[in-house]
């Protein structure tokens, strides 16, 4: 039972790490302030706290359904592990070159159009920002099997709600941030997360082949 509990917190651990890896909370607070240019603290702090309600809702929506889904479309989630794991990768790429990928970031048309709008929490920042498709491969590839499935979701659901926390507090705190990093600081803290996406990448592709091919193991 003790070495069970032990491996649930290195599980909840790993998920906290992939998700933060992937939405990269830091690396996006220039976006994110470019976004709300012209909006007052406490509006930045609404804004900030609507997108996360809505990642949430979107992430859990994949968490809870993600199974369902593969027994619909026949997919299998060793391919799943495999194909998130090469999208993964290619994002943290991106990062480790300290460019933004455009996977996860909206394209400079999609940015000038959200300036126009009243609200951008839902569009760009809830998606593809925060739950961008790199985000919800995470969460659905790191879905359980048939073992421990409540223990599992529930540590995967902690670990969104941590990641979001940041996120939430990293946006919230936006303008004193700005103020104390440089973009040396934000490109340094950038390749940092795409070095561990990239483990996180391998590591993702290394399960889901060893569960396709289990031959290739022994």
């Amino acid at each position: 039972m003790k070495k069970g509990g032990c491996l649930l917190i290195s599980f909840m651990i790993h998920v906290i790490v992939s998700l933060f890896a992937v939405s990269n909370p830091i690396g996006n607070v220039p976006l994110f302030i470019t976004l709300t240019e012209g909006y007052s603290e406490k509006e930045r702090s609404q804004t900030a706290k609507k997108a996360i309600v809505v990642s949430f809702m979107i992430l859990i929506a994949f968490l809870l359904a993600g199974r369902l889904i593969f027994k619909l479309f026949g997919i299998d989630i060793h391919a799943l592990r495999i194909a998130g794991g090469i999208f993964i990768f290619g994002i943290a790429y991106n990062l480790l070159n300290a460019k933004e990928s455009h996977v996860q970031n909206p394209h400079s048309d999609e940015k000038a159009e959200s300036k126009e709008k009243s609200d951008v929490s839902v569009t760009p920042l809830a998606i593809p920002i925060i739950a961008g498709p790199g985000t919800i491969a995470t969460v659905m590839s790191l879905t359980p099997g048939s073992h421990q499935v409540t223990l599992h979701l529930l540590a995967i659901l902690i670990g969104i709600v941590v990641v979001l926390a940041m996120t939430y507090y990293a946006f919230h705190y936006s303008s004193f941030i700005m103020r104390k990093m440089g973009k040396t600081e934000m490109n340094v803290v950038t390749r940092l997360m795409g070095l561990i996406l990239a483990v996180v990448a391998v590591e993702m592709i290394g399960a889901g082949i060893k569960g396709m091919f289990p031959m290739l193991m022994s």
